[in-house]
């Protein structure tokens, strides 16, 4: 009798004696990870594929050594109080079925609060709280499930550095048969028939399709499986007129040799698979050159200040950051890296990373962890080690804190080939059936030629490729966007916004005069010690403007945005920031921009700040006006109104006296009246407005300002180019759409031959990549042309 097979995990069951609710397992741990599923509302795990899971293995006392604090603290990413998180290797990840499990652990265990799957790299990140589970108890969930994680002790590296060179060993299987069976093939091709037909005709024949079955059962599976996955889930993916066309050629082949109706298409068969995996070895090659996977590391646009030992301070490049560097983190800054606290009142916002806005005190000595925001004045820390450049990627990118706009985005490669599919399945059947009908002996062939010479390769390439070749340009030309989806949501920009202060203005020109009573040396110093911890732009300004003086640690400090700050040392305190802020008297405030400071909440005076704006200022909106709405929002007075009317365009909007809530309106009025908004701001007071906007652009002055809330960060040295970024997204529109021109005119072509019988299965199986690869190149060569126009 055959054995039964495992409802779980796909494997024959030894017995058929370990059973639930009448379906058989191969063993007690299959059984018992259904029952997990089965208790905990997951069972829908098995709808998304038959027999999606892996069979657990024996681990008793395997995990004993995640109890040693030492080694759990190399593997931790985080660890702050009783929360933290884990990135783990799961070499069994494998399909959407894994990926579904594994995202949803929090419904296995309460402790666990979030688990994000990378799938490409196989890991899955886990943050779990430390009073309901422990990391050895994570380990051995996912052991559980049939996900055990692959933990290397000798280096304490988590993961496999293994390279995935399936593709490879596929076309090698692929391109060995091909060859075999062409050689095969030979007799038929020159009709040596007393020699084919007496003895060798039905060994030739049958030594073809032994060398067919692998190609098709193992060099062509993930054809089969892509489609299958797409059809369950009411998809009908690229993948699904390949597989057919595959099948189709695989089946009529057999039937032939088998009832010898003739040799079949073998030669064929074997030749589409080996051209198939040869066009996606080459993408494969072309993505890795064109560094589609960005690595940030080299150019993310983010700074630190560091202390030396002379007590000077300078603002180095992140990625310069060194083990043992003293480094000073202000107020609503990121921490880059794990550390030290050395001087000044840490409170600490880990909620980019754990999703939970709970500020952590910590004082001097204690580790503090990167991805935290320091939320009170001024800290000192010690570098523990160097900066994870990747980390602060995840952070920008990380859902939990920022509102994923593609969602509600509709890609140019959605719109077009969204019925390419279902066109290519009609017009196969429409010409079989008329084939079937003319002449039968034609129809197979004009199918599966159909089927091929259509495949949307080249359509579903020429997205991808442009733009994340742009991506790779752009960044060389300082400007990063967060992911391609961005450069397409560019491209239908209508509206601009712009904030004036540290936006418009370029804080190192501007003019400082100070109005009032004379401040004493301890007030200088407060005020001195008080700017320092705060990263507004005025701020900045009047923190350079002032004279030297020594380092304070200061009681307190709040920093109340979009209106000013307070600060106390030893009895004194301090407020600076607007006049209503501090007390002054309205109209003194009408007509410039100025930081008004109170001591002891006695008026004191106020320091006048002449902007000095941006050098081709009044280009860049004369070449925006063009095309778009402009606006200027500021949380400033109308000080420079009159002066700004007379630089930017007439039609430019003014709106002053904004508070963040209002910027954030203001971009949701006109997003509700059907613009597109690109928001452009510093990143501190416009945080709510760059999130609610289309797309949102962070000026960067080289200060560690993270705005997980924008799109991009635009180097403030390029501000003049961002029309240029506009026009180039545009263009890059245009590249996808000559691209969807040329596939078209291919598949026309193509389909015209394929449709009439003139053109058989092999050839279109060697067209179809040639035609993949001149879209790559083509959206490479015209990509890089368009880069060459970026200043």
């Amino acid at each position: 009798m055959k054995n039964k097979v495992c409802f779980h995990c796909g494997n024959e069951c030894e017995t058929d004696t370990i059973v639930l609710d009448e379906k058989f397992f191969c063993c007690n741990g299959c059984k018992t990870v259904y029952e997990i599923f089965s208790a905990n509302d997951l069972t829908c795990y098995y709808d998304l594929q038959n027999a999606p899971g892996a069979a657990p293995s024996e681990i008793q006392g395997k995990y004993d050594f995640l109890e040693q604090e030492a080694i759990i603290a190399k593997l931790l990413e985080f660890h702050e109080e009783q929360h933290q998180v884990v990135q783990l290797y799961i070499p069994h990840i494998h399909c959407s079925s894994c990926i579904w499990v594994l995202e949803n652990l929090h419904k296995l265990h309460s402790g666990i609060s979030s688990s994000q799957v990378n799938f490409p790299k196989k890991t899955v990140r886990i943050g779990f709280n430390t009073e309901e589970i422990s990391l050895k108890e994570v380990v051995l969930l996912l052991s559980s499930i049939g996900y055990e994680p692959y933990i290397s002790l000798e280096d304490y590296e988590v993961g496999s550095k293994k390279v995935d060179r399936s593709l490879i060993y596929k076309l090698g299987v692929a391109g060995f048969a091909y060859g075999n069976v062409m050689f095969l093939s030979f007799p038929e091709y020159f009709e040596v028939n007393e020699f084919w037909l007496d003895q060798y005709k039905v060994v030739f024949r049958w030594l073809m399709f032994f060398f067919s079955v692998p190609v098709v059962g193992y060099a062509g599976v993930d054809y089969f499986t892509t489609a299958y996955k797409g059809l369950r889930n009411k998809i009908l993916s690229i993948d699904v007129p390949i597989a057919l066309g595959i099948l189709v050629l695989f089946i009529r082949s057999t039937y032939e040799i088998l009832f010898d109706k003739g040799t079949g298409f073998f030669d064929s068969l074997t030749g589409l698979v080996f051209f198939l995996l040869l066009g996606k070895f080459f993408q494969r090659k072309t993505y890795n050159f064109l560094s589609f996977e960005r690595d940030y590391k080299s150019y993310f646009p983010i700074a630190v200040t560091k202390i030396h030992k002379d007590g000077s301070e300078e603002n180095i490049q992140i990625y310069d950051v060194v083990q043992g560097d003293r480094l000073l983190i202000r107020n609503h800054e990121l921490i880059p890296v794990d550390g030290i606290v050395i001087n000044g009142n840490a409170q600490i916002d880990y909620s980019f990373v754990t999703g939970e806005a709970h500020p952590v005190r910590k004082k001097s000595g204690d580790k503090i962890f990167a991805g935290g925001k320091q939320l009170e004045g001024t800290i000192e820390m010690e570098v523990l080690h160097s900066v994870s450049q990747s980390y602060l990627t995840q952070l920008w990118s990380n859902d939990v804190f920022q509102k994923d706009k593609r969602s509600t985005f509709t890609t140019l490669n959605d719109k077009i080939g969204k019925n390419f599919t279902i066109a290519v399945l009609t017009i196969a059947f429409v010409a079989g059936s008329f084939w079937l009908w003319y002449n039968s002996g034609k129809a197979l062939n004009v199918v599966t030629a159909v089927l091929i010479i259509a495949c949307p390769c080249a359509i579903a390439l020429a997205a991808p490729f442009t733009l994340g070749n742009l991506l790779r340009i752009l960044g060389k030309r300082k400007f990063y966007l967060k992911n391609a989806t961005v450069i397409e949501q560019l491209a239908t920009i209508d509206s601009v916004i712009f904030d004036k202060t540290g936006t418009l203005t370029t804080p190192s020109e501007n003019q400082i005069t100070y109005q009032g009573t004379e401040l004493s040396a301890a007030e200088t110093q407060l005020l001195k010690n008080t700017l320092r911890s705060s990263n507004h732009p005025l701020s900045r300004m009047v923190y350079a403007y002032l004279p030297h003086s020594e380092k304070l640690t200061l009681t307190n400090f709040q920093e109340h945005i979009g209106k000013g700050i307070s600060a106390s040392h030893q009895g004194m305190n301090i407020t600076v920031g607007a006049a209503s802020f501090v007390g002054a008297s309205e109209e003194k405030d009408l007509l410039e921009t100025a930081i008004h400071i109170s001591i002891n909440e006695q008026y004191a005076g106020k320091f006048v700040v002449k902007n000095a704006y941006r050098t081709h200022i009044k280009e860049v909106f004369t070449a925006l006006e063009k095309h778009c709405e402009l606006a200027v929002v500021s949380g400033d007075n109308e000080g420079e109104k009159n002066y700004l009317s007379t630089l930017l365009p007439e039609k430019t909007t003014f709106l002053f006296h904004q508070k963040p809530a209002d910027k954030l309106a203001y971009v949701a009025e006109l997003q509700k009246a059907g613009k597109k908004v690109l928001m452009i701001g510093d990143g501190l007071n416009d945080a709510g407005a760059l999130a609610q906007s289309n797309v949102g652009i962070a000026i960067s002055e080289n200060i560690n300002v993270f705005s997980p809330a924008c799109d991009a960060i635009l180097d403030a040295t390029k501000f003049e180019q961002i029309n240029t970024y506009l026009q180039v997204a545009k263009k890059a529109i245009q590249i996808i759409k000559y691209c969807f021109i040329l596939s078209l005119c291919y598949n026309v072509i193509g389909l015209y031959f394929a449709v009439t019988g003139q053109l058989t299965p092999v050839i279109a199986a060697i067209l179809m990549p040639l035609s993949s690869i001149s879209i790559v190149l083509f959206t490479t060569i015209a990509t890089n042309i368009l880069g060459t126009k970026i200043k």
